[in-house]
């Protein structure tokens, strides 16, 4: 498996172990830092390298920076170009998982609004193992954050101090990852994935409202299953007893991709085993990433 040997830090490739922030910037001391997680797939035909949604992505990051107040210069146009060279440098044989990350550079108050840097780094990340076993996950007993606290649709490095403790909470309780609820006791999220759950030929996913992040992967699945099968998702809010109905449910996230989920709360979700739409999600998914279908949304960039 390749290795990253180059880093991008304010424009400047260097080598990978060269990267470094103070310790004292307010992106160390009070977390004013939003991130992207990309991945740029390999055609296994022609070997070339395709950025998944980069805009999508960019879009969000430049929102998470607005509401957090950062004065920034950072462009679409010039970050692709940065992000393609990235790439490039570290000549990956494999697909690439790459974490962007923008930060206060400024050593001193909390309020400050700059200037903001950031890195880029480019890595391999392997397809989870539980992608073909599947999950399973408990209702954790920390709730998701609310939007009047700390607002879930920024991705905001800050709030995954509420992912990190449920996802360490589930381990503790011999679970292989968690369900957060909302303030309100409505299903959310996974701490760091999107949820979906099939009942009765349905696939049904908490909406917007049920403090989740505004993912770039739950809305490429929405659209992909309503094109599939010319029927709508469902997006409402979802009971927590409701889980436990679910015929089938899967986790989605760019690091996570698509992950069945085969119990919940130690009960098993429908028969315990990966359901049909599961599947059929999977490979979709797969293939339009892969650009194996046709990329008739224009999702995918060229490195």
């Amino acid at each position: 498996m390749w290795q990253p040997k180059i880093i991008l830090q304010n424009d400047k490739l260097l080598p990978y172990e060269q990267a470094s922030v103070h310790p004292m910037s307010l992106g160390m001391t009070y977390a004013t830092a939003v991130f992207e997680g990309l991945r740029a797939y390999r055609n296994p035909t022609t070997g070339d390298f395709k950025i998944f949604r980069f805009a999508e992505h960019f879009k969000r990051l430049l929102l998470g920076m607005k509401v957090m107040r950062f004065d920034h210069s950072l462009t679409e146009d010039g970050m692709r170009e940065a992000l393609s060279g990235l790439i490039r440098a570290n000549e990956p044989d494999d697909d690439v998982y790459i974490r962007l990350l923008v930060y206060i550079e400024a050593l001193g108050l909390m309020a400050q609004t700059g200037p903001v840097g950031y890195t880029a780094a480019a890595s391999p990340r392997e397809r989870p193992k539980f992608a073909d076993t599947g999950m399973s996950l408990g209702v954790s007993s920390w709730s998701r954050l609310s939007d009047n606290a700390s607002p879930p649709r920024i991705k905001a490095t800050a709030n995954y101090h509420n992912a990190r403790l449920t996802q360490l909470q589930a381990k503790s309780d011999g679970y292989d990852g968690a369900l957060m609820l909302t303030p309100s006791g409505k299903v959310s999220e996974a701490p760091i994935a999107c949820f979906f759950m099939v009942r009765e030929g349905k696939l049904i996913t908490p909406n917007i409202g049920s403090n989740i992040l505004e993912s770039v992967t739950r809305d490429t699945i929405i659209t992909l299953y309503e094109e599939a099968t010319g029927q709508a998702v469902v997006q409402r809010e979802v009971d927590r007893s409701e889980l436990y109905f679910a015929d089938e449910a899967f986790l989605c996230g760019t690091g996570q991709e698509i992950i069945p989920v085969v119990k919940i709360d130690r009960l098993p979700v429908g028969d315990g085993a990966i359901g049909p739409i599961t599947k059929k999600m999977q490979k979709i998914y797969f293939d339009a990433v892969r650009e194996l279908t046709p990329d008739t949304h224009g999702w995918l960039t060229k490195v």
